[in-house]
C-alpha cells in the first residue's frame, strides 16, 4: 500500500470557529453549502444520515463532536467504500480557517481528482457565503 496523492484546500471565514464547527458538523445543513456534493440530507430508520448525491445514495458519518474543531467524516458508497475527508476549523483573529484534505482514492483518475478538487473549493466558497451572511 502507498501513500494515496492528497491535497488540502482552505478558506478564510469572518466568523467565529465554534459557530462554523456546529455549523458543519450538523449533517442536515450539509445541502445548505456543500451544494456540489449533496442534494438533500435524511436520517434512516437505523439512525445513519444518508446523503443524496450527484452519485448515487451515500452514508455519512462525522467523528465525535470536539473542542479541537475536527469535523473529520466518512462517506460510505454504495459499493461500501469508505471514503476518509479531513476537516478542520480553527482560530483565526475575529475570524476562522476552514481545512479540507481530498485524498485520490484507489481507482480515481487524475482528472477526477482535479475535478474533485474544484469542487470542494466551491463547497467552501458557499459555506464562507452562509457563514458571513
Amino acid at each position: 500500500m502507498s501513500v494515496m496523492i492528497a491535497k488540502t484546500l482552505g478558506i478564510s471565514i469572518k466568523c467565529q470557529p465554534k459557530d462554523v464547527y456546529e455549523y458543519i458538523t450538523n449533517p442536515k445543513n450539509l445541502s445548505e453549502w456543500a451544494t456540489t456534493f449533496s442534494f438533500s440530507v435524511k436520517k434512516s430508520e437505523s439512525g445513519e444520515w444518508i446523503v443524496e448525491t450527484p452519485e448515487g445514495e451515500m452514508k455519512i458519518k462525522y467523528v465525535e463532536k470536539n473542542k479541537f474543531g475536527v469535523a473529520d467524516h466518512y462517506i460510505i458508497t454504495p459499493q461500501g467504500q469508505e471514503i476518509y475527508n479531513p476537516m478542520r476549523v480553527f482560530p483565526n483573529n475575529i475570524g476562522c480557517e476552514v481545512i479540507f484534505t481530498l485524498f485520490q482514492v484507489s481507482g480515481m483518475s487524475d482528472v477526477k481528482f482535479l475535478e474533485d478538487a474544484e469542487l470542494v473549493e466551491r463547497d467552501l466558497k458557499n459555506l464562507k457565503n452562509v457563514m458571513e451572511k
